[in-house]
């Protein structure tokens, strides 16, 4: 039951964060420029957008929802609904913020619904005592942090479009949330033994995640396109999750053949699906990007820079 409602929450988790991001998202461009060396008035000059601020309280009801799920249900199956959020990204994108998507596109989500209906079929019982490997864990997220650092600085690059920076940041920032959340399922499941094991390097490792997720991502929001970098940040996010939960948590990945091999088939449709709704990044004007029916083409927007037809 308990692994039922954990489902639930990450389901409610996909919807809440698909809506958070699209809302930073128009926040965020209308915001001035992220400055690694200046982050407390980069932070300022964000929340000081209304829509990335409402965004960020709606990404706050998330992280909530996200907690919960992570200390009823294991990692893997947790991050793997969580991919799901690309199908609500997807329509919501398209019928409430004005971004028009491509074939390509809608079929990452039909791939993506269909790995995670399986997921939901092959759902097993997970009321064993929590299991962790120390080792996989302090190499897992020493190592990730380590390359984002290094991707990060890449991005700077003067010979890299803007639009590919923010792809790369976006991949950055994904990653470093599948950094923190799998720092946050560790003191999750410590946390039953009391309070005080709260105080541990894991706090400061998922503090440390987060913060850097939220500039890297805000930056890359900023300079690439809205919901290919979205969904970039989405797929690093969930992989990252999901090997973290089997390789660190121990995760089970099914008790027979039949249930295996539907659990690995479902982790490949999602990843599979995740990857197939960004569009390749091309050098190409707006009339031919019209042409080939891209996933981010800006719709005429307003004096104050919202798309016409969008919520306000």
């Amino acid at each position: 039951m308990g692994v039922i409602v954990g489902l639930a929450l990450a389901l409610a988790c996909a919807v809440a964060t698909s809506v958070s991001f699209l809302l930073k998202h128009r926040g965020a461009v209308l915001a001035p420029p992220v400055r690694v060396r200046h982050p407390l008035r980069s932070a300022a000059d964000l929340f000081r957008s209304r829509w990335f601020a409402i965004g960020w309280g709606v990404a706050v009801g998330a992280w909530v929802l996200h907690v919960g799920a992570l200390a009823l249900a294991p990692l893997s199956i947790v991050q793997a609904v969580l991919s799901g959020g690309l199908v609500f990204l997807a329509v919501f994108a398209e019928r409430f913020f004005g971004f028009r998507l491509g074939r390509r596109q809608w079929v990452g989500v039909i791939v993506t619904a269909a790995g995670l209906a399986i997921i939901g079929l092959t759902s097993g019982d997970a009321d064993e005592p929590p299991e962790y490997a120390v080792a996989a864990l302090i190499a897992i997220e020493c190592g990730i942090l380590v390359v984002s650092a290094a991707v990060a600085a890449i991005s700077t690059h003067r010979r890299i479009s803007p639009a590919a920076q923010g792809l790369l940041l976006g991949v950055v920032a994904g990653a470093l949330f599948g950094v923190s959340d799998i720092a946050i399922k560790f003191l999750a499941d410590d946390v039953a033994s009391g309070a005080l094991e709260l105080i541990s390097p894991w706090t400061v490792a998922a503090l440390i995640a987060s913060v850097g997720a939220f500039y890297a991502s805000a930056r890359g929001l900023q300079l690439g396109p809205g919901v290919e970098v979205i969904a970039l940040t989405s797929v690093a996010a969930n992989l990252t999750g999901i090997v973290g939960g089997i390789l660190i948590f121990r995760d089970p990945v099914g008790t027979g053949v039949l249930e295996i091999s539907g659990r690995m088939l479902a982790f490949c449709l999602v990843v599979a699906g995740a990857a197939l709704i960004p569009a390749p990044v091309r050098a190409t004007d707006a009339s031919s990007d019209a042409s080939e029916g891209p996933s981010t083409v800006a719709p005429p927007s307003n004096r104050d820079g919202v798309p016409k037809g969008a919520p306000n």
